[in-house]
């Protein structure tokens, strides 16, 4: 049996999402997924609150944390990891949660918020997933040295949406055999077949428009900052 998993979905709990919960499992459904990790900014309670709400979809449990150095995921967490940790520390709580690591969108140029190069290059042999696709990176230049030390350290790459819109749901997935725990999610990750379209342009600049209602106080209330 398969699984088709988005790797990487927003609700509306980062600053920067209008994605409601209870919304994942219909958009899910319609775009041939069952499983999707929900990665909020610096927050648990809206991959906890759709895990809650699921019924026919399975949700992993994850948060991208924002780190002195750029963004990590953690996925299959059970407790909220507080940002402003080091990378290490960071993938530390993590590995001590029984989670994997992960680092998102790290080759796009334009993202203030992705791991600093040398921060990446230093926990790299810690790390168990990097983002090779990501939807949303708008100017990416892939770092071929870099690449090629993590696949031989055993780093899975992964496609993901990235999505904080209900358009973006699904765009970037990936098909895998079904699992049973995080140990079996990476293995049976390895062989994975990827599916990938980039995201319009246009998406930036609506999220940019909802973090600026929300600091308005014009949408929901203020939630983790991007």
């Amino acid at each position: 049996m398969k699984t088709t998993l988005d790797l990487h979905v927003h609700t509306h709990y980062s600053a920067c999402s209008s994605l409601l919960p209870e919304r994942i499992e219909e958009l899910a459904l319609a775009r041939g997924l069952d499983t999707v990790a929900i990665c909020d900014h610096n927050c648990l309670d809206g991959a906890l609150e759709t895990a809650a709400l699921a019924k026919s979809i399975t949700v992993i449990i994850a948060e991208e944390i924002r780190t002195t150095q750029g963004e990590i995921i953690g996925y299959f967490l059970r407790e909220h990891i507080p940002p402003g940790l080091s990378p290490a520390e960071t993938v530390d709580e993590i590995k001590r949660q029984g989670g994997l690591a992960s680092v998102p969108h790290p080759f796009d140029l334009l993202r203030s918020s992705r791991l600093q190069a040398a921060a990446l290059d230093h926990i790299i042999s810690r790390i168990d997933m990097i983002e090779v696709f990501n939807a949303r990176d708008m100017y990416r230049r892939p770092d071929r040295v870099l690449l090629n030390r993590a696949r031989a350290l055993g780093v899975v790459p992964v496609t993901c949406s990235d999505a904080h819109l209900a358009c973006e749901v699904g765009r970037a997935t990936m098909v895998m055999d079904r699992y049973k725990g995080s140990a079996e999610f990476l293995c049976n990750l390895r062989s994975a077949r990827s599916f990938a379209r980039k995201s319009p342009l246009w998406v930036h600049a609506a999220t940019k428009l909802i973090r600026y209602r929300r600091r308005r106080g014009a949408g929901w209330p203020p939630a983790p900052a991007c």
